[in-house]
């Protein structure tokens, strides 16, 4: 299922085409080597002066750390994550050997920004969740102090939406995307003058 952005000009590819599915092929997987490209995607995001703050935990279905962090989501999340060729948590940085790191969490969001739209160049899907805890990821994985751990990732393949079962996350898996009116989005001159 194709969810294309509805964008006023014409966007590249993987930017038109990302978008984040529930509902995933577990009959599919997420290969090694996609998952090595996806982790690349993110190593080689921008960071305010190369600080590079941001650290993934990756399993893929069926290995313990896969297993791990299915775990820590929450209950609403696992009804469907379970269904992911491959699990991740991006895990952000607040410190390095120089002391505080400014705008980790900006850093973070590039690298998983990063991932997301290499995961789209593969033909996979991939689902941030917030649904998670953190607490438990930290104690499972020894997570050390000052790397915090922020979103789950879910990786697959697309599947049929009736794999959610339920009328509603169906309709809702099915709905056209939508995004604020690119003049509510973009001011020039003042707060509420639309740049276009």
């Amino acid at each position: 299922m194709d969810k294309m952005a509805d964008s006023s000009v014409p966007l590249t590819e993987v930017i038109a085409h990302r978008w984040s599915p529930r509902a995933l092929d577990e009959t599919r997987e997420v290969t090694w080597d996609q998952l090595r490209a996806l982790l690349e995607a993110a190593r080689w995001a921008p960071s305010f002066g190369n600080t590079q703050p941001a650290r993934f935990l990756a399993g893929r279905r069926g290995d313990p750390t896969f297993r791990q962090i299915l775990g820590t989501l929450t209950e609403r999340n696992q009804e469907w994550a379970h269904r992911a060729g491959a699990l991740l948590v991006a895990i952000m940085l607040t410190r390095n050997e120089k002391g505080e790191i400014p705008y980790a969490e900006y850093g973070l969001g590039l690298a998983t920004q990063n991932l997301v739209l290499q995961a789209v160049a593969e033909g996979l899907v991939a689902h941030q969740m917030a649904g998670f805890d953190a607490d438990a990821v930290r104690e499972r994985f020894a997570v050390p102090d000052g790397a915090v751990p922020r979103v789950a990732i879910a990786v697959g393949h697309a599947g049929d939406p009736a794999v959610l079962e339920v009328d509603k996350l169906i309709e809702r898996e099915r709905a056209a995307r939508k995004r604020l009116p690119l003049g509510e989005f973009a001011h020039t001159g003042a707060w509420g003058t639309p740049a276009f």
